[in-house]
């Protein structure tokens, strides 16, 4: 089981989109994709470059990965590749550290809450194009229905009783 609580080997989307997720070890692409196609999940950077993009030293990158909270790919070898999402979460994991001052486990608890929470929003997402499918699909039913009253029949209202008389008188063809 991952940090964010995955247990199915995929990687969450981009923070904050919602989107889907994308199967870690796939070169970060998804199904029906180019797969030479790179993107902000296609794991390319070795430890040292990553190091270099995030501005962190090498250990530190390795106890990150140590306590959960950036999981790289790994290569056959066991080698860590990094993603650019990656190299944007160990930079927000720095700037947490030193800029908000909070310890490495309130950190992790912060990344976990915001993996629920893209996940969250999306099943919100599905939950409700699968409701606004299914008012369609009510709505068209209903159309059908009305479509198969016959139209030869009067429907009924109940009459009011009242004293008032009505008097019916046929039409003469000579008057």
């Amino acid at each position: 089981m991952s940090i964010d609580g995955r247990t199915d080997g995929t990687a969450p989307g981009p923070r904050g989109s919602g989107g889907p997720r994308v199967p870690r070890g796939t070169g970060g692409a998804p199904r029906g994709r180019n797969p030479y196609q790179l993107t902000e999940e296609t794991p390319v950077y070795v430890i040292s470059v990553a190091a270099e993009l995030s501005g962190l030293h090498p250990q530190t990158l390795r106890q990150y990965d140590r306590l959960g909270l950036v999981s790289p790919d790994r290569t056959a070898g066991r080698g860590r590749r990094y993603s650019a999402r990656d190299i944007d979460q160990l930079r927000e994991v720095q700037r947490l550290s030193q800029d908000d001052g909070i310890n490495l486990a309130g950190i992790k608890r912060i990344i976990e809450l915001e993996n629920q929470v893209a996940a969250l929003q999306a099943r919100v997402a599905e939950l409700t194009a699968t409701v606004e499918g299914a008012a369609a699909l009510i709505q068209q039913r209903e159309a059908a229905v009305h479509a198969s009253y016959r139209r030869d029949l009067v429907p009924y209202q109940d009459v009011q009783h009242t004293s008032a008389l009505v008097v019916w008188r046929p039409k003469r063809d000579g008057a």
